[in-house]
């Protein structure tokens, strides 16, 4: 699947602008937009890992900093904007309004993927825009922070955890009893928060593509389907 364009973009979002990396396929079937964790930011190899398998299937990706370079800046010296869920589910929401303005990606369905506490800001957004989201995936995600909206969420959510990750697993565990709609935890074998292991990374990405091409795009593959 060749990459049709690669485009670093300013996106204006509750009054700051915010910088991503826009990649759409040609013949896109969906647009995923990724909610990077605390600390980390669109340059997260993780999260660049996983969307390049993305794209090589056929979904376009975006890929923001949620936190403005001054922002980051004071989150150095003890500033902790990046925990303000509402805050960071605002910019999201902004970001997918944005997306529904832009020429190449005005029709295609969305999904989210969230790591951490973005993961909490993805499950915010889709409860507040459940006619534009249509799939979720979280990656280690902290949905705990995210209570009030679980409720809420009716998009297809796949909520994937490490075997060696107990507290964020019972986490995810008793997320998955909250939310109203079609909703799944998987557990990567032997793998930590960070998924550093050797495949374990590789496990999310796979399963990450199966749940966006079956939910956005309408291809019920098997992972033995999957290249």
């Amino acid at each position: 699947m060749r990459v049709s364009s690669l485009t670093a973009v300013s996106i204006p979002t509750v009054g700051v602008n915010l910088v991503a990396d826009l990649k759409v396929v040609e013949r896109s079937v969906g647009v995923v937009l990724f909610a990077h964790g605390s600390g980390s930011s669109r340059q997260s190899p993780r999260n660049q890992m996983v969307a390049q398998r993305l794209r090589g299937l056929g979904l376009s990706t975006v890929l923001a900093d949620l936190l403005t370079i001054d922002e980051e800046r004071a989150e150095q010296r003890g500033a902790t904007r990046r925990f303000d869920i509402p805050l960071l589910a605002q910019r999201l929401v902004g970001m997918i309004d944005w997306l529904g303005g832009q020429r190449e990606t005005a029709h295609q369905p969305v999904g989210l993927f969230g790591a951490s506490t973005g993961a909490a800001a993805a499950i915010v957004t889709a409860a507040g825009r459940p006619d534009t989201v249509r799939a979720l995936v979280s990656r280690g995600g902290r949905p705990d922070l995210a209570a009030a909206a679980l409720t809420r969420v009716r998009v297809p959510t796949l909520l994937i955890v490490g075997e060696r990750d107990p507290m964020v697993r019972r986490l995810n565990e008793e997320a998955a009893e909250r939310l109203a709609g079609l909703r799944e935890v998987r557990v990567v074998p032997g793998a930590t928060h960070l998924f550093a292991e050797p495949g374990a990374l590789e496990q999310v990405a796979a399963w990450a593509t199966e749940w966006f091409l079956r939910h956005l795009a309408g291809q019920d593959l098997t992972m033995d389907g999957l290249p």
